[in-house]
């Protein structure tokens, strides 16, 4: 089931991002690098500061029925406008949402559960007034890149992502909703 993120669910994010985040990881990344970027970005207190903010939406993919379920991925969106001015420029179409995260845990992957969080996920993109979303992915994700444009992503540009070592060079893709 797909559902709009809890509250209360910050604890359970942050578990579900630390197990898939290194899947989008380069080589270049060491586990330090992989380590410092969850405690930076991906923590409890970041997921809860995340669901308090309006200008972002996250969503949930949930086994199981009940308030007992297991979170098998997560999406989250924010609504503001890119303040990097290389996306700014890869853009074609405003407003849109960035896809600022995109994960589902590896057990689930070829399992068609991706496809519905990303549906749901544009679904929600749309009813913010969003005509297209964005996102960056690592230029050696081939399987996310694979992924997105069987989704209807094109590539556009290209943007740095900064981490506390490394900055990597990502693309930029967009998809018209």
């Amino acid at each position: 089931m797909v559902r709009p993120a809890r509250a209360g669910e910050a604890a359970a994010l942050a578990e579900v991002a630390a197990a898939t985040f290194p899947l989008a990881c380069p080589p270049a990344m060491t586990a330090e690098d992989i380590g410092d970027y969850v405690a930076e970005h991906l923590s409890e207190e970041h997921f809860a500061q995340y669901l308090a903010d309006p200008a972002r939406s996250l969503l949930v993919l949930e086994e199981g029925t009940g308030s007992g379920g297991r979170l098998t991925g997560y999406s989250m969106l924010i609504h503001t406008p890119p303040a990097d001015p290389e996306v700014l420029a890869a853009l074609t179409v405003r407003p849109s949402s960035m896809l600022s995260k995109f994960y589902v845990r590896p057990d689930a992957h070829g399992s068609g559960l991706a496809h519905r969080l990303l549906a749901a996920t544009f679904d929600t993109a749309a009813s913010t007034g969003a005509r297209a979303v964005w996102l960056s992915v690592n230029d050696e994700n081939l399987r996310a890149q694979k992924f997105y444009a069987k989704n209807g992503f094109r590539t556009v540009g290209r943007m740095d992502f900064p981490t506390a070592r490394l900055v990597l060079r990502d693309f930029v893709l967009e998809r018209i909703l």
